[in-house]
């Protein structure tokens, strides 16, 4: 793929940005902990997040035919780094007895991020053309999954080095030089929607969701995969490690670095084997979706640590070769301008059933045993994969 001006800011802009949300995130979390000695008070973070960016999610369609996409994406990350500079200024005055304004703020962040994550997908097919989409989908995520790999690891020693204030000012100028490379982006047409009613923007993409049957399996699929995927949550996991493995948490940090070194591996083998797969889209995603399910049962089962590292590593590999294809099946299945309606309502459903079963499967590890749990999992991604190989025609 010959060097792309407008893919290379998005990348980067983005990148820079995922750095800082890394880091942001562990000195929130760092500062709730250190103010209410509470686990219970850090972990509603996630829950926090997910709720605001499924909210944001439902209501982006209304601004997406008024605003040039690219605005969008870069006003969103300005407003972040409004929102985190003053977080900055109120840190010192925070308390046990208000850190719930943590919240409120962490809260409208995700909301900006919900609204920022659909557009980055949907500006990709504007500035790649469709023979380079799933190399350039690749180098995103390869690049996506390398900065989460190292900077949970990095951060933590950055925030002993600096502390949870300063690490944050840090972030704000990382969001600054984020936000300039944005606003550097070329602007991209789209289709203007100012006759139509608030109510059909919002339903817009969930109907072009439904009436588009490529689009309509794909959304069965992932509910279905985003559901069993909720085993992989901290909490979870850490059970497991505890409960089935008996090993202590540090291996909890390696099983959740192997993940993420598969994922990375899996994006690094799609970006050199793009034009194979290309040409195999729906071989890939059946190959990935198979294996998924055949390893998470297979973990379930496990005993040993050092295979439950290889299995881990086996999900985030195989995932990423199911996942993707998948993204770039999408990205070609609707005109560019209908994008961004379809991809607000993908994360909308995402995140919507990702809150909810989180909670379901935490609430059912208590009841039938973690390992159960990820049986359950297998299965329901063994129901998942079914579904895609009686589609597979649709997946050509």
């Amino acid at each position: 793929m010959k060097f792309n001006k407008n893919y290379f800011l998005l990348v980067t802009g983005q990148s820079i940005a995922n750095i800082g949300d890394v880091l942001y995130m562990l000195s929130v979390i760092s500062t709730i902990f250190a103010l209410t000695g509470s686990a219970a008070a850090s972990s509603f973070v996630p829950f926090t997040i997910t709720t605001s960016m499924f909210l944001s999610s439902l209501l982006t369609p209304l601004i997406i035919g008024k605003v040039n996409l690219k605005w969008i994406l870069a006003s969103s990350q300005i407003g972040k780094t409004v929102l985190l500079t003053f977080l900055c200024l109120s840190l010192h005055a925070i308390t046990v007895s208000n850190y719930y304004l943590l919240f409120i703020m962490i809260g409208m962040i995700a909301f900006l991020d919900g609204c920022a994550n659909p557009i980055k997908q949907t500006l990709i097919p504007h500035y790649v053309k469709d023979e380079h989409l799933l190399k350039a989908n690749g180098i995103s995520e390869s690049v996506t999954q390398t900065i989460q790999t190292i900077m949970w690891f990095a951060g933590s020693l950055l925030l002993v080095a600096l502390g949870p204030v300063q690490l944050t000012w840090a972030v704000v100028g990382l969001f600054m030089i984020s936000s300039m490379l944005l606003c550097l982006l070329q602007n991209v047409t789209h289709q203007k929607n100012e006759e139509t009613g608030k109510l059909e923007q919002i339903k817009e993409g969930w109907i072009k969701l439904f009436q588009t049957p490529v689009l309509r399996k794909i959304a069965w699929i992932e509910s279905v995969e985003t559901i069993a995927g909720t085993v992989w949550i901290a909490a979870i996991l850490y059970v497991f490690v505890s409960d089935a493995l008996n090993v202590d948490e540090k291996w909890w940090g390696f099983i959740n670095g192997a993940f993420f070194f598969g994922l990375i591996i899996g994006s690094v083998y799609c970006i050199k084997y793009a034009a194979f797969i290309q040409k195999r889209v729906g071989t890939s995603i059946f190959i990935g979706s198979l294996a998924c399910c055949v390893v998470t049962l297979l973990f379930s089962f496990n005993r040993f640590p050092i295979i439950a590292l290889i299995l881990s590593l086996c999900i985030g590999f195989f995932g990423q070769l199911k996942s993707i294809p998948l993204e770039t099946i999408i990205q070609k299945s609707v005109p560019k301008e209908q994008l961004a309606a379809v991809y607000t309502s993908l994360g909308a459903l995402g995140t919507g059933l990702f809150g909810i079963s989180s909670v379901m499967m935490g609430i059912l590890s208590d009841i039938i045993g973690v390992q159960m749990v990820f049986m359950l999992s297998g299965v329901m991604l063994l129901i998942g994969t079914v579904v895609l190989f009686r589609s597979r025609k649709l997946f050509t």
